[in-house]
């Protein structure tokens, strides 16, 4: 069985490009790597944030679309983006939301991990968690963000489903994720492999609304794989259980 290592990256919807921008270069320090079109809709833009270089497991992509509604977080739908920091600089992130008059909750603990929350202009769930032992060489810095505090990429993705074992069968059967443990309600699945983003939280909410796109919600989340063919492997594998899958796209 080919395995993923992890989240690539993850895409999420926005409405205000500008308000979009601001707050996850101002706000949060990542960098801006890259705009292009979203290639399925090229009236839209797709804007791209990251580590300094762009590391697979750091970059987060918008579609934004100009005064498009809210859209619903609920079950069936990735919904809260986890980012890494070091356990040090929990403090400073909770001084920086203070003073910057940002909305946040915590800290509190999942799995142990101390955890803040925070919204961002569209209603995005994110979080920041500290962790140690994280790699600091494409680390980004920004004026008032030193490398000693800053993001550096994922640490996990959050799913919130009706029923956590369909979900879970996938992750283990096909894309070679294992079950560490449960916290309460919350399923934590870990990625074999060296990087960030190894971590899939699954929030088993039974009876729960259904999630719906809109602005503040996430589009999708794309796992790594060593190269062109394992990534073959890994839809022989998707195919052979009777998924619904989209043909081999060369974004290139």
């Amino acid at each position: 069985m080919q395995t993923a290592s992890g989240i690539h990256h993850i895409t999420a919807i926005a409405s205000d490009p500008k308000k979009n921008f601001d707050f996850y270069t101002k706000v949060l320090g990542l960098r801006f790597i890259k705009r292009t079109v979203n290639y399925d809709d090229p009236s839209t833009y797709h804007f791209y944030f990251a580590d300094k270089v762009g590391t697979p497991g750091t970059v987060l992509t918008f579609f934004p679309h100009p005064d498009l509604p809210k859209g619903r977080q609920g079950t069936g739908q990735a919904v809260e983006i986890v980012f890494a920091v070091p356990k040090s600089a929990m403090s400073f992130w909770i001084d920086r939301f203070h003073a910057m008059g940002i909305d946040y909750q915590g800290p509190e603990k999942h799995f142990d991990e101390t955890v803040v929350r925070i919204q961002d202009p569209d209603g995005l769930l994110l979080e920041l968690v500290g962790v140690d032992n994280l790699p600091d060489d494409t680390v980004r810095a920004t004026d008032d963000i030193s490398e000693d505090v800053a993001i550096r990429g994922f640490h996990s993705i959050s799913l919130w489903v009706d029923d956590h074992e369909k979900t879970a069968r996938l992750l283990t059967s096909q894309l070679g994720f294992k079950l560490l443990g449960n916290d309460g309600s919350r399923y934590r699945y870990v990625a074999e492999g060296e990087g960030l983003g190894k971590i899939v939280d699954l929030r088993a909410i039974p009876g729960m609304w259904k999630g719906a796109p809109g602005a503040g919600t996430i589009h999708h989340v794309a796992w790594r794989v060593g190269d062109d063919e394992a990534e073959l492997k890994v839809r022989e594998g998707l195919e052979s259980e009777g998924m619904r899958l989209t043909p081999v796209i060369d974004r290139n």
